[in-house]
């Protein structure tokens, strides 16, 4: 099943996308209520659609396909984090700790864009795009989704979408040595799309290690810039949903982006490996077209820059200790 939210008009669909059409959810449900039904109800829904509302899909603009409850987003492929960190701070490594344990950043629900989208973007000049397969949380009867095993997270895969982590590599770069993670560089835009793919959907690619082996790749402008197989994964899915919910909690609307792929899922990586801005960073007007198979394509153009209001600097103060 394929499960999209879609703007037809001045009115908004949620429902499912069968074959060239949309079709709206059973008793007028929304998205996040699916979610927050699981995976078998929505079979039964999909069971009980009402083909005599279906609209061309042709005819309709694809939404996002959540409204996210959260956003977390894994660095989870080792060849990435091995080009990318030479853009980054000039070095090279994979440092033992990412060995250790999946790490994870939060960023911004609110700016989550759609396919077809124009992203404008800030006052960047290292605009980057992050091709990555992203899980989307639902419920399971009898689990609050806290603290979970690998066995127990796999339950509460959903379904799968294809993310865009647009990143700013120079604000990233700054924000970076302060030692806490990306800000600026990151909560400005993030695309996911064109639609939830179910996760029975993607049963046959995985591999004898629970590893999805589906090919993605990552175009821009038409050229085919790296692909990579989602397998090539540090960890697989369940588990980095286990270590999401590890002392904490997933619910249903929860996002939870592998991280980029490697072989120039980004250019930051490319630009580690090459010493250099080889090929230039996106500008205005550029195409980017994230491909995943099984699940599908995002294709958004790059925007104008938005200035914005200045940023002072720190005061430095006293550090007196009484008035």
């Amino acid at each position: 099943m394929r499960i999209a939210r879609w703007a037809d008009g001045a009115d908004v669909g949620e429902g499912f996308v069968d074959g060239s059409e949309v079709v709206p959810f059973p008793d007028g449900l929304r998205v996040a209520e699916v979610l927050a039904q699981g995976l078998s109800a929505a079979a039964a829904l999909f069971a009980r659609r009402d083909r005599a509302a279906a609209r061309p899909l042709a005819e309709v603009r694809l939404l996002a396909p959540l409204v996210p409850a959260s956003i977390r987003d894994f660095v989870a492929f080792e060849e990435h984090v091995e080009g990318v960190s030479a853009s980054v701070d000039g070095r090279s490594e994979v440092v033992p700790e990412w060995y250790e344990a999946p790490t994870f950043y939060f960023t911004n629900p609110h700016t989550v864009r759609a396919t077809g989208d124009v992203v404008t973007i800030p006052e960047t000049q290292r605009l980057d795009v992050e091709l990555e397969l992203a899980v989307v949380i639902g419920a399971v009867p009898g689990s609050n989704g806290e603290n979970l095993d690998a066995d127990s997270a796999a339950a509460h895969i959903f379904g799968y979408t294809v993310m865009n982590d647009w990143s700013a590599r120079d604000l990233q770069s700054r924000e970076m040595k302060v030692r806490l993670g990306p800000a600026k560089g990151k909560d400005f835009a993030l695309t996911l799309g064109p639609w939830i793919v179910t996760a029975d959907e993607l049963e046959p690619f995985l591999d004898a290690e629970g590893f999805l082996a589906v090919r993605a790749e990552l175009f821009i402008n038409g050229e085919l810039i790296g692909h990579d197989l989602v397998s090539n994964m540090g960890w697989p899915f369940p588990e980095l949903v286990a270590y999401a919910a590890r002392n904490s909690v997933v619910v249903p609307g929860d996002v939870l982006g592998s991280g980029t792929v490697g072989n120039g899922g980004c250019l930051g990586e490319l630009w580690g490996r090459r010493g250099g801005l080889d090929p230039r960073p996106l500008e205005p007007g550029d195409e980017v077209r994230l491909v995943i198979e099984g699940v599908g394509e995002v294709v958004n153009v790059v925007g104008e820059r938005v200035p914005a209001p200045p940023v002072l600097r720190a005061r430095e103060r006293s550090r007196a200790r009484a008035r």
